[in-house]
């Protein structure tokens, strides 16, 4: 794809060029890649929604996603949802997008209101969003999100409109604070906040009257690839495409100065001095992301005496324990990079380069396919450019993030470990495995549904999951789950498999088997077999189906079935295999160093 349409899809963005070459870029999408996730997007919109969809597609396809879409009519968005909708229904979206702004606020409270009243204006304001999100949950079960509300174009009780009871700007915060409380308390439930998004815009130049009289349109034609781009990022998110690490530079990006030539001295770190601060900002914030699970690792040309050195700095809040993998010498960095992905078992697409050298930064993106190297500008500009990039959107959040990192860092021991056994089965051995499977229960439904979206390279059928799908299947006597638990004498691995089964009269069909690539080749797939075969033989079930759907991302479980016993019996369409095992009277478990445990 020609570079300026690329870099036009990411922040910050040229409105105007992307809403002028919108067919141009969709053909050069589309001929870019070969390989999508075909999603369909139902939009209820409370205003004209035609180019807000068009941008959205943009942004879903330049992130591997080829949406289709239903569009409401024009201000449909409560009928529509509420009443019976047979195109809608026949249209069975994976995801609604419910475009709503304060234009749609039916009532404000007037000035002569008393308390009660203006409360009573707020439930009955929420009500009628409540009962449209009930509607859509019990008819579809697929993700909502919900735009919460912007502020109003003019106030008119001045500064007194954020606290009085009468005005806009109070009565939108509180109906915005319901529709929060509703959003914690509701899964597949989520908020996209144009109250932050158009306030970050400008609110003068998010609202343009002369549009709204004109077209029906509540925000400005230049803000609409902002809201598009920040909507694709949550549906990108629901839907497992975040990325999962960031590559960091040293010098110039993680302090100020060169380390190997000014020495710890010398470099610029710290509240002291406005470059130094700036560099420590950005520090802190790479370590919250650290802390919601986000993989941190260094790939730097230096000495790694010296990088080790800068990052022991008295004011580095980054410490060596806090990166998976410090890759610092003389090679090239696209070399680093690819090493760095191989020792945590990942796509190199899933990681973030972030440099501030252009050259450095052109390289990796030209070599690499699919790796994201934003222009970070000066180092006052990381942070804003880095955050509303949108890379690890987070719409779900579960234990398991919080330790990621030291999951993968234990990972790192073992890699190391195994090096000095020469017979695999003895490091297997050493590694003194316990599992835990079970049938899926509540607890892990999280971490069971962030598995189904996130796995790529293990996952036999590359299906997707919502939690509320997830749970509708856990509770269905039709079908037969299984999550596996893998612990080590490094640690707890978490939740690292996971296999839904269609019964379908005495055969078992396995719709998803995917394993994080964390675990691969530590016996796990065949105790995972070994548990579905004695849950099937319990249930009288004579024959387990398997099937392989091929993507750009799961070549190395091709042959997998093939691995444990299973027959290939049909070849479908676009590559697709089908697998068949006939269970025997007399099993003999493949598992040989797991030791299964009951949870």
């Amino acid at each position: 794809m020609e570079e300026n349409i690329k870099k036009t899809l990411e922040y910050p963005f040229q409105p105007q060029f992307i809403l002028s070459k919108k067919k141009k870029i969709k053909r050069e999408l589309l001929k870019e890649r070969h390989q999508f996730e075909n999603k369909k997007v139902a939009v209820l919109g409370g205003s004209t929604t035609h180019d807000i969809i068009a941008i959205i597609e943009l942004f879903l396809l330049a992130q591997g996603i080829r949406p289709e879409f239903y569009e409401s009519e024009y201000n449909g968005y409560y009928t529509e949802a509420v009443f019976d909708n047979p195109a809608l229904k026949e249209f069975h979206p994976d995801i609604v997008y419910i475009y709503t702004t304060n234009r749609n606020i039916d009532q404000y409270p007037d000035i002569s209101m008393t308390n009660e009243q203006v409360e009573t204006l707020i439930q009955n304001t929420v009500r009628k969003f409540t009962d449209m999100w009930e509607s859509l949950t019990k008819e579809y079960h697929c993700p909502i999100i919900q735009n919460n509300f912007e502020m109003p174009c003019y106030r008119l009780l001045g500064n007194r409109e954020v606290w009085d009871i009468h005005g806009a700007v109070n009565f939108l915060s509180r109906v915005n604070e319901q529709f929060y409380q509703y959003a914690q308390n509701h899964k597949d439930f989520f908020i996209c906040d144009i109250n932050y998004i158009s306030a970050d815009f400008g609110l003068q130049k998010w609202h343009d009257p002369l549009y709204w009289y004109m077209y029906k349109y509540a925000l400005s034609l230049d803000a609409i690839p902002t809201l598009a781009f920040n909507v694709s990022n949550m549906i990108k998110s629901i839907f497992g495409k975040n990325k999962k690490g960031f590559v960091l530079d040293l010098d110039h990006t993680l302090w100020g100065g060169v380390i190997g030539d000014d020495g710890i001295e010398e470099i610029k770190l710290g509240p002291e001095e406005p470059e130094g601060e700036a560099y420590w900002e950005f520090q802190r914030y790479l370590k919250q992301y650290k802390d919601l699970g986000i993989l941190l690792n260094i790939d730097s040309k230096n000495e790694r005496a010296n990088a080790l050195l800068g990052i022991k700095h008295p004011n580095s809040l980054l410490k060596e324990s806090d990166f998976i993998s410090i890759q610092a010498n003389w090679n090239p960095k696209s070399e680093n990079f690819l090493k760095i992905a191989k020792e945590l078992n990942l796509l190199p697409e899933s990681l973030v380069f972030v440099d501030d050298h252009p050259a450095e930064r052109a390289i990796i993106e030209h070599q690499i396919e699919g790796v994201s190297a934003p222009e970070i500008g000066h180092v006052q500009e990381y942070i804003r450019i880095i955050d509303r990039s949108g890379f690890f959107e987070v719409t779900t959040l579960s234990e398991d993030d919080t330790y990621r990192n030291e999951m993968y860092r234990k990972n790192a021991e073992r890699t190391k470990a195994e090096a000095s056994f020469k017979d695999y089965n003895e490091y297997l051995c050493f590694l003194n495995m316990s599992a835990e499977i079970a049938p899926f229960t509540s607890i892990y439904i999280p971490r069971i549904t962030q598995l189904t979206n996130k796995s790529n390279q293990f996952n036999l059928t590359a299906k997707r999951y919502t939690q509320s799908e997830i749970e509708s299947i856990s509770a269905d006597e039709n079908f037969m789950t299984a999550y596996g638990k893998l612990m080590d004498r490094f640690g707890d691995n978490g939740v690292v498999s996971v296999i839904i089964g269609e019964i379908k009269g005495d055969e078992c069909h396995i719709c998803l088997w995917l394993m994080s690539c964390r675990v691969l080749k530590r016996n796990m797939e065949f105790a995972m077999m070994d548990y579905m075969v004695e849950r099937c033989k319990e249930q009288g079930i004579h024959k387990m189906v398997g099937y392989y759907h091929p993507t750009k991302k799961n070549e190395i479980v091709r042959d997998f079935y093939e691995g444990l016993g299973f027959f290939k019996t049909i070849q479908k369409e676009a590559g697709d295999t089908v697998w068949e095992y006939e269970i025997p009277e007399v099993y003999i478990k493949r598992n040989t160093v797991i030791k299964e445990i009951q949870p």
